[in-house]
């Protein structure tokens, strides 16, 4: 039997980081499933889910909070034995532009939390916009939309924020 792990994993950016995590699973006869990893403002941060011998558990978790000593925080949260229940949603895609201000992410996630909607991956950039040279932001993200919940409903609650934010909100099934 097999014991699952999400790990959140932070540190200073340098080489080697993502080779001690897997070195430590490995040793420990575990699996690497999925994640997330990238690098921001000079720290390396990821997500990632494990699976490894359930005797050896503990080994594991041992091993990873010894990273510390490399300057590497890990935060382990162990997947409930069955998983977490299955949601029943419409997968959609969600982009976002427009001049950043403060608050769009706090007015566009309050919106979607508003209907019930799980924000399932978020992804977020400023960058210079070409001609003015203001800041822009940009989000793109995978969402969930409850099956009790039409897209129109989520379309028409977007609309409105996008409107007060002044952005340019495009949503589209997300291809299977």
């Amino acid at each position: 039997m097999a014991t699952s792990f999400v790990l959140t994993i932070i540190g200073t950016d340098q080489p080697g980081l993502v080779e001690a995590v897997a070195h430590e699973v490995a040793e420990q006869g575990g699996s690497w499933a999925e994640s997330r990893m990238a690098r921001l403002a000079g720290y390396f941060a990821g997500i990632l889910e494990v699976s490894v011998p359930a005797e050896r558990a503990p080994a594991l978790r041992r091993a990873l909070g010894a990273l510390e000593a490399r300057g590497l925080r890990v935060m382990v949260e162990e997947v409930p034995e069955g998983g977490v229940p299955p949601l029943h949603y419409t997968e959609l895609k969600l982009e976002l532009v427009g001049l950043d201000r403060p608050g769009i992410v706090r007015d566009i996630s309050a919106g979607l939390a508003a209907i019930d909607v799980n924000v399932a991956e978020l992804s977020t950039e400023c960058t210079s916009a070409p001609m003015s040279g203001e800041s822009l932001f940009s989000a793109r993200a995978l969402l969930h939309l409850p099956t009790s919940r039409s897209p129109e409903e989520l379309r028409d609650a977007l609309e409105k924020i996008a409107a007060d934010l002044m952005v340019d909100i495009e949503i589209e099934e997300a291809a299977e």
